[in-house]
């Protein structure tokens, strides 16, 4: 069962836990293009898994015409891609839910953009032959624990339509080097677009099924749910969503913003799983008005943006939104769900101006 708290009650034991074994990106790392692997945020459900290289294997099996059995040295040998594309945790903001859910106490920071290398699944699917009935494909880690009492593997499927499209990748690099042990290594799963629980770390299985996958992280995480009771939509696509670089200095605890009067840049990234970004917004008290935006960095990366603000004395609200190219829009006010997933609610950034 979902444990609720009343934000005025502070932080759980368990809650900070989980903080110092999992990572935000600072905001102030949007300052790149591409996030270094060390500031790209990190969620690991269980304990990071001890892989040797040399020993493994990627199985491809299930209903397929014939299984497949590679080595990383196969693997890499494969024809390779390499693609900029924003990951971001489907519990991002939930911190600022009210009740808040007791899980990973993310605020804004579950983010970052890297260069992923790999090879596309879908030609490692074709040499199997997924046969016809297929619904699904399940990517299997080697991360293994318990959540609601149930010991499990890492498992998470996509339907065969989003696992063919030729962006979906087995990737061995970030940022042109091999992967970290935290970030999947040797092999993890990379689907563009979707919030990061889809994109598997420490891959070892990949099945091909003919009815709808009902794993633990399919039917009873990653849902937006009212209750317990209601089964509720999937987590899937990635909402829109606008993030700014704080201005100014931080105080050390609040980190509430200090600036200067006068003309004070502001810049940030935009980024969206189904369509592109085409408006950016920025809020000072109770006026908006639009930012420049930068020249796309790829079809699955954040895309820059900035406006200069005229900065008077006195105590402010700097706030974001995005406007996606189908009109979908960051709320003002955040639609609450049991589990905290898919949150989008427009930044807030209380700055004085000094």
């Amino acid at each position: 069962m979902t444990e609720l708290i009343d934000p005025a009650d502070g932080i759980t034991y368990d809650e900070l836990a989980l903080a110092t074994r999992n990572r935000g990106m600072p905001l102030e790392g949007m300052r790149y293009d591409i996030t270094p692997a060390g500031m790209h945020y990190l969620l690991v459900h269980w304990d990071i898994p001890a892989m040797d290289a040399s020993a493994w294997r990627l199985q491809v099996g299930g209903n397929v015409r014939a299984a497949v059995e590679l080595t990383l040295d196969e693997l890499r040998a494969r024809p390779a891609r390499t693609i900029p594309v924003t990951m971001e945790c489907a519990g991002n903001g939930r911190a600022r839910l009210d009740p808040r859910p007791v899980s990973q106490p993310w605020l804004l920071e579950a983010i970052g953009t890297a260069e992923w290398t790999g090879t596309p699944l879908n030609g490692i699917l074709n040499d199997a032959g997924v046969e016809p009935g297929t619904v699904d494909i399940v990517f299997t880690g080697a991360d293994r624990g318990i959540q609601g009492d149930v010991e499990q593997d890492y498992q998470r499927a996509l339907p065969l339509e989003e696992a063919m499209r030729d962006e979906v990748l087995l990737v061995y690099e970030m940022n042109g080097r091999a992967l970290e042990p935290q970030h999947g290594f040797p092999v993890r799963l990379i689907v563009p677009g979707w919030y990061g629980m889809t994109s598997v770390k420490w891959l070892t299985r990949i099945d091909a099924v003919t009815e709808e996958f009902a794993g633990y992280q399919h039917t009873h995480s990653y849902r937006l749910s009212q209750n317990e009771e209601e089964l509720g939509e999937p987590v899937t696509r990635i909402r829109v969503r606008a993030l700014m670089i704080p201005p100014g200095i931080p105080d050390f605890m609040t980190r509430k913003r200090f600036v200067e009067r006068g003309t004070v840049p502001i810049e940030g990234r935009a980024w969206c799983g189904t369509s592109g970004i085409a408006r950016v917004e920025v809020g000072v008290d109770d006026d908006w008005f639009d930012a420049t935006l930068a020249k796309p960095m790829g079809a699955w990366a954040w895309r820059g943006w900035s406006c200069d603000w005229d900065a008077t004395p006195g105590e402010h609200l700097l706030r974001c939104r995005a406007t996606d190219e189908e009109g979908n829009q960051q709320p003002l006010e955040q639609p609450w769900n049991l589990h905290g997933m898919a949150n989008n609610l427009a930044q807030e950034v209380h700055v004085t101006v000094r």
